[in-house]
């Protein structure tokens, strides 16, 4: 099996050197960088398997940085944040991040979260590309709802018959919503089925998701039932 690259962006000097080593334990391949210039040099000359940004590093902040590589990959990406409520957490998943970790962390809790990421890319052991939904199953065949058709064997989505672009991520939510058209999916559902959050995780991902979701596909496609999730319109 390939060994995993890890892009790892700090400019903390004892947590970037720290995290570097304890990631290296657990058999990760790391380029370590200290400023979000040099990271983006890096992440272009190496192409890892998945980036790790902390939000506040000088030259290109982690934010920034997450949009530049998201113009240019799908590959996943973590954001580390000093604080949980931040509104630096909200920025960098909507920048496009698929995940984010809050300093201080443990480090078996960041390599846990990095492989619960890699698992739902195809990496680390985790499902053979292209597999999605829930309990890994992909179904089968062409699926529409009006103007949206979602090839679930080719991993293509169209709108109004122009193709849109999704994340692994996005597109991994989209598939567990039209498994169940009309469905009330909650949050904490999708947490355990798209994130891998057996045990529970913030809600603001998956909120952030949808709305990113929904731009791609139409802003009324997703319904929202307050107090419950959210459920795709059949």
């Amino acid at each position: 099996m390939a060994e995993t690259h890890v892009l790892f962006v700090e400019d903390d000097d004892v947590i970037r050197e720290a995290t570097q080593l304890a990631l290296e334990r657990d058999g990760f391949v790391v380029t370590a960088m200290p400023d979000g210039l040099l990271g983006l040099e890096a992440f272009r000359a190496n192409r890892p398997d998945i980036a790790l940004l902390d939000v506040m590093v000088p030259g290109l902040d982690g934010v920034s940085l997450c949009r530049r590589i998201r113009d240019e990959s799908t590959v996943p990406v973590i954001m580390l944040s000093a604080r949980a409520d931040s509104i630096d957490v909200v920025l960098g998943l909507e920048a496009g991040a698929d995940d984010y970790v809050t300093k201080p962390f443990d480090g078996a809790v960041l390599v846990a979260r990095i492989r619960a990421v890699l698992r739902r890319f195809g990496h680390a052991g985790g499902p053979a590309g292209g597999e999605f939904g829930p309990a890994g199953q992909q179904e089968q065949g062409a699926l529409s709802f009006g103007d949206l058709e979602i090839d679930t064997e080719g991993m293509e989505v169209r709108r109004a018959g122009e193709p849109v672009a999704l994340t692994p991520t996005e597109m991994r939510l989209l598939l567990e919503f039209s498994s169940a058209p009309g469905t009330v999916l909650s949050r904490d559902k999708l947490l355990e089925r798209v994130w891998d959050y057996g045990w529970g995780g913030d809600t603001r991902v998956v909120d952030v998701h949808v709305q990113r979701l929904r731009t791609k596909i139409g802003q009324d496609r997703i319904e929202t039932v307050r107090g419950f999730g959210y459920k795709l319109k059949a």
